[in-house]
């Protein structure tokens, strides 16, 4: 039998939610009692978005819509999509819906390819984004009590932060090591004992490293839960951490634009996909090329409404990434499928459309291959050409091992996607490692 929440289901998220024997009421709502809450807040933030951001009620009068055209959930699609770009041209607070004063804290991207995106959060934001955090965290498996090594980035970067509130809101032990540093991390983790770690899946395979290197077997460590997450993985990388670590792998979601982590999260006793707080955030599926709306079950682009923000209401944004929507099983909400790709780092080499994960899944195949890679894009002539860099397993890094696993990889490639690749198998430790977000594409194509 589930506890019960002191909260109303229609009301915002208070301070506390008290978790003692199970799950808030609305994580087994049923659907009609969701979307009651979602129509409610969802018309709560539009009109807070119009009347409180310039951009929103520019954005609304030019495509001729106003809040009060919202009388279902599906009068959604009447309103225009956000994208990325809007938030650079609006740099740093235009789009914001509260005074700076009231603003608690501020969070931006690298502003690697342009301005940053900058972000903002009133203290009740904050708290809220803490109990999306905590609930995602208890959906995998930690409990109060639990200690939490937090090897995501701090500072800017909202991953650190995001995880470091939800784990001290569901009442566990923070240990905040930030990422890198990697044989630091195995040595708190292995004097610490945490119980469960949060991470980017690729550091986590630089932590694995880490604990070989140190003559240390990972089957023995204490960590019982890793929440995963900042960049797309996939299942069979699930299952070699899993089995070199002893432990549950789960995926947690979010994107700075629409809160940060804890967006949606897997659970622990399925795995099926990350459900989506849909108490907080609206999901919908839209074809890339048209906008249209997709019915749930068919893939398209996610995008995002958010519904209990203040500082920053988001409607309608595009985050690029490309999923489904499916029916809820360990929870009433709707799940998401693991992120496949985005459709902005989508790989288009001689006319195929290529994500990185397709790449990762063929190597993961090889036996004599680990699952440290790397894709480079040349152009040579007016050919594309795509060179997979990988590292060998200790176990087979002779030479003419590696020429078999480049052979046996680049033929996986394909037969899979129909793309001729070079393969190029390297020593273990020459392929370049990531403290936090993997760059597994590097494009030296010249553009036209």
């Amino acid at each position: 039998m589930h506890a019960q929440s002191q909260n109303n289901l229609s009301a915002p998220a208070k301070t506390t939610v008290s978790r003692e024997g199970g799950l808030e009421a609305i994580e087994t709502a049923s659907r009609d009692e969701i979307a009651a809450v979602q129509l409610e807040r969802m018309q709560q933030t539009l009109r807070r978005a119009y009347e409180n951001s310039p951009f929103y009620r520019a954005h609304f009068d030019k495509n001729g819509v106003h809040p009060d055209d919202l009388k279902s959930l599906e009068d959604l699609a009447r309103f225009p999509f956000t994208v990325k770009q809007d938030l650079r041209d609006n740099y740093p607070f235009a789009m914001f819906s509260v005074p700076r004063n009231r603003l608690a804290r501020v969070h931006a991207s690298s502003g690697t390819t342009g301005k940053p995106t900058v972000v903002g959060y009133t203290l009740k934001d904050i708290d809220t984004w803490a109990q999306v955090v905590a609930r995602s965290i208890y959906a995998s498996g930690g409990r109060p009590g639990d200690m939490v090594h937090c090897a995501y980035g701090y500072g800017l970067f909202t991953g650190g932060l995001g995880a470091h509130y939800g784990a001290e809101k569901l009442g566990c032990t923070v240990v905040p090591v930030s990422g890198g540093m990697t044989e630091r991390q195995v040595t708190l983790i292995n004097d610490f004992k945490p119980e469960i770690i949060m991470i980017t899946p690729s550091y986590m395979l630089s932590v694995l490293d880490g604990f070989r290197n140190a003559g240390l077997d990972p089957r023995e460590a204490s960590i019982k839960v890793g929440i995963f997450g900042a960049e797309p993985w996939t299942n069979s990388m699930r299952q070699e951490i899993e089995d070199a670590f002893d432990m549950d792998a789960v995926d947690i979601y979010g994107l700075s634009e629409v809160m940060g982590p804890g967006v949606a999260n897997e659970c622990v006793e399925t795995k099926d996909g990350l459900h989506i707080w849909e108490d907080h955030f609206y999901p919908e599926i839209i074809d890339p090329e048209t906008g249209e709306v997709l019915p749930d079950g068919e893939k398209g682009e996610l995008v995002f409404t958010s519904l209990t923000k203040e500082a920053f209401p988001i409607i309608r944004y595009r985050t690029r990434d490309l999923t489904r929507l499916l029916p809820g099983t360990a929870r009433s909400m709707r799940r998401m499928e693991k992120v496949t790709g985005r459709s902005d780092d989508m790989m288009i080499v001689r006319g195929v459309n290529i994500f990185p994960t397709q790449i990762e899944e063929q190597l993961l195949k090889c036996a004599g291959l680990s699952p440290h890679y790397q894709i480079e894009l040349t152009r040579e002539g007016r050919m594309d050409t795509m060179t997979i860099l990988v590292e060998s397993t200790e176990d087979a890094a002779g030479e003419g091992a590696r020429q078999g696993s480049a052979k046996e990889l680049a033929s996986h490639v394909k037969s899979t996607l129909g793309v001729t690749a070079k393969v190029d198998v390297r020593v273990p430790g020459d392929v370049e490692r990531s403290a936090g977000k993997a760059r597994r594409v590097v494009d030296l194509r010249k553009k036209d």
